[in-house]
């Protein structure tokens, strides 16, 4: 039987790390790192992260900025509002809430954020910098999932990892972090032809294709290491992940539950961009 990797755990770990080097942030610069949140429209999923990423704030001792727009705002007044913000020196980071309006392009959107305000690291700037290794700021989701792996003490170095997804918010930057760790990684995809001999040979594998139970047990090397991003609801309203948990944790070493798995770890990781901002923005120098 699988070991349960406990993404609440871990990520309470993460943000009791950054609460502390806030605390310690504005004892020796009376510096408070600020994250702006902008909504437009009254998606429920959306309005639930961003109270979730309130709290966060509040607990890891962050300034949080809310901007709730309706739903007919247009791209205009959107920009408008994210220019003000780019030269707000209270925020440190701006985050534009996903998916917006259709009226909207999220990607006339991205590109208008500040590098350097950056904290979701969609901006192009930030993604040229992952790719080369250099880089101050990393999707969160893809960060949080490095450190779920690094918390079963498993060496990603020489491993073969395959990642289950092309996205440019997961399946992208997850394989260029794991390849920065010196992983071997293969992307697979819808036009993969056998994905079942890909997933098999995974020692490390990272479902995020967002389709319901699509990786089964027998689609698993025994003692892998099995970080499932989906999130799906099904018919009967209960959330899964892209792993069919049941049979996989009989083959898995490690394993991700959903919830309780990957979903606490991007909010923590939110967190550990915005605290970086605030010591780019402020010329602050790593401690």
């Amino acid at each position: 039987m699988s070991k349960i990797i406990d993404g609440k755990a871990v990520s309470q770990s993460v943000k009791d790390r950054i609460k502390e080097k806030a605390a310690r942030l504005k004892e020796k610069y009376n510096v408070t790192a600020g994250l702006a949140v902008i909504i437009v429209g009254d998606d429920p999923a959306s309005r639930i992260y961003v109270n979730n990423k309130k709290k966060a704030c509040e607990y890891v001792g962050f300034d949080s900025y809310e901007y709730a727009l309706p739903e007919e705002t247009t791209e205009n007044e959107l920009l408008e509002l994210i220019n003000k913000l780019n030269n707000d020196e209270r925020i440190d980071g701006i985050l534009c809430q996903l998916p917006l309006p259709k009226h909207i392009d999220e990607n006339v959107i991205i590109n208008n954020i500040s590098p350097n305000k950056d904290v979701d690291a969609f901006h192009p700037v930030n993604v040229g910098k992952i790719m080369i290794g250099d880089y101050n700021f990393l999707p969160c989701t893809p960060a949080g999932v490095m450190e779920l792996i690094a918390s079963t003490g498993i060496d990603i170095k020489g491993k073969e990892c395959v990642v289950v997804g092309r996205s440019n918010i997961v399946g992208k930057p997850m394989s260029m972090l794991l390849l920065h760790k010196s992983g071997t990684v293969t992307i697979c995809h819808s036009k993969t032809k056998d994905l079942k001999a890909e997933c098999k040979r995974a020692d490390i594998l990272v479902a995020a294709v967002g389709v319901p139970n699509l990786i089964k047990g027998d689609m698993i090397k025994e003692g892998a290491v099995v970080i499932d991003v989906g999130m799906n609801r099904l018919d009967s309203g209960k959330l899964c992940g892209d792993v069919e948990f049941e049979s996989a944790s009989n083959i898995a070493g490690y394993i991700t539950p959903v919830p309780g798995g990957v979903g606490p770890m991007t909010i923590a990781m939110l967190m550990q961009n915005t605290l970086t901002a605030a010591m780019i923005n402020r010329n602050i120098v790593k401690e």
